[in-house]
């Protein structure tokens, strides 16, 4: 096992795409097999040593930024073991540190699909995981538990685990009980809150009444136990797609639109129909993300309040009535059809992929230029509470008189807010507004992170979204798998909890 302890050879495993500074730690470890992590974590916890997992750094919110001990860093856990194709779909087996992109290749190669399509492709399998991430096709599909068979974990403790979904369930009073290579059990008590009614969530460890044991630990960031090698589900891959960019002159009719492709899309699915109005994307961009876009997309109309990205599966005999389908939808919410694109080629598919990916891209440049960071939320909310959010966050920011940009997944009422400060005085109003958005999002029944989770830098916002006892109970939880309280030590929890 590889092991780094020279500042020069470390440096770039102390930080994270937050760009949250002061990260240290006085080695970083490679482990190549699950039973090697195992190993690096009992001796962690013998000698009380705090462990932070290291993925790609892709993370937003410092989950992988130490303040001391030891780097788990998992990139050498990068086998595909097993891609099997079956008849309606198929599985595949891949350690913890295979790059997303890679195996999103790997799959496709054979036919098929891992539908979790987060915007970030060079993060890691594992990390993936670790954060229940999702993306543009959550929509349809739902984010990474929705796909997860089996995981195999290291414990804190240096007992490995095989969980596999189906096996362990906790009783109907919540009481959890995970067996142990070595003749000894976890035994705990599930915390007693209740997700929130969104479609996506990634704000603290998810509990449900009978909830399976494997859920416990998606999503978890790397406090519960170290993900080291997964097997999931994947699916045939269609036959093809239709794509749309589609320009709003109204927000009103942009809202309508979406409120009537999701509810046509969640209808098709109820109804099993194999031809219908199926969304399995529905992406937005208000009208300050356009006129950023605008510099490098001569195309993108003047007079456009907003736009959307849909996406579509298709076959060759339903393709005609699906276009046929979507324009009716869209004429009906007065459209800009003249000015908008469509897709149904790879290469048109590519380049939407493209025009959605770039925003992000801008922004950050721009965040650059003037030595500053983003605020960017990350909150969901129910469907009926969705228009009022919006128009919440556009009263605020205007107000404000802060310069920012709203995209995301409007199919699951989760937009990303990014609020861009050009001094020090415009950084601290905008981190009091984000302070108001959290407070609303709770308000009305919402979550904080819906996919980014809470990592370092939203650790304090989880007492708005559960209270002082609940947190409590999220930390006995954690101690009960993490007795010495190693791992990943300042995420989720703050030190008092612990």
């Amino acid at each position: 096992m590889l092991i780094k302890a020279q500042m020069d050879e470390i440096q770039s495993f102390l930080a994270d795409a937050s760009n949250m500074q002061g990260g240290h730690a006085a080695r970083v470890v490679f482990p190549e097999s699950a039973q090697e992590v195992a190993d690096v974590l009992g001796e962690a916890t013998r000698e009380r040593v705090p462990v932070t997992v290291a993925g790609a750094g892709t993370g937003i919110v410092g989950g992988r930024v130490p303040f001391g001990g030891v780097v788990l860093a998992t990139s050498r856990l990068n086998q595909i073991k097993e891609i099997v194709r079956e008849a309606d779909g198929g599985w595949a087996i891949a350690g913890a540190g295979v790059v997303l992109a890679d195996f999103q290749r790997a799959v496709n190669e054979k036919g098929l699909i891992y539908p979790p399509d987060p915007t970030e492709w060079s993060c890691y399998l594992g990390g993936t995981v670790a954060t229940n991430a999702s993306g543009a096709r959550t929509f349809k599909y739902g984010p990474t538990r929705n796909f997860i068979r089996r995981l195999k974990v290291a414990l804190a403790t240096g007992d490995l685990v095989d969980l596999r979904r189906g096996s362990i369930k906790a009783d109907e009073n919540g009481l959890l009980r995970i067996p142990l290579p070595n003749g000894r059990s976890i035994e705990t008590e599930l915390p007693s809150y209740r997700m929130p009614k969104t479609r996506k969530h990634a704000s603290g460890y998810y509990v449900a009444r009978g909830m399976d044991a494997i859920d416990l630990f998606i999503g978890s960031e790397g406090t519960l136990g170290v993900i080291a090698e997964v097997e999931v589900k994947l699916l045939a891959k269609p036959e093809g797609v239709l794509s749309g960019v589609v320009f709003f002159s109204s927000e009103k009719d942009l809202l309508g639109f979406v409120r009537e492709a999701r509810a046509s899309s969640l209808q098709t699915r109820e109804d099993k129909k194999s031809v219908g109005l199926d969304a399995r994307a529905l992406e937005f961009f208000d009208a300050e993300s356009l006129r950023f876009l605008r510099s490098h997309y001569a195309q993108v109309p003047m007079d456009a309040a907003g736009a959307i990205f849909f996406e579509q599966e298709t076959t060759q005999i339903t393709e005609e009535s699906l276009q046929a389908a979507w324009l009716e939808l869209l004429e009906r919410n007065n459209a800009l059809l003249d000015d908008s694109w469509f897709a149904t080629n790879e290469h048109d598919r590519r380049e939407m992929s493209e025009f959605r990916h770039r925003l992000p891209v801008l922004v950050n440049e721009w965040i650059a230029r003037h030595n500053q960071r983003k605020v960017s939320t990350d909150m969901a909310v129910p469907d009926e509470e969705f228009a009022g959010m919006l128009k919440f966050y556009k009263e605020t920011l205007r107000a404000s008189q802060l310069k920012y940009v709203i995209f995301g997944h409007i199919g699951d009422n989760h937009v990303h807010v990014n609020i861009m400060p050009r001094t020090e005085e415009e950084a601290a109003r905008a981190r009091e507004i984000y302070t108001q958005f959290v407070k609303r999002a709770v308000s009305v029944g919402g979550t904080i992170s819906a996919e980014h989770g809470i990592g370092k830098l939203k650790r304090d916002y989880l007492r708005v979204l559960y209270g002082e006892n609940h947190l409590r109970e999220m930390a006995r939880l954690k101690r009960a798998f993490d007795p010495a309280c190693i791992l990943g030590r300042g995420n989720i929890f703050a030190e008092e909890y612990l």
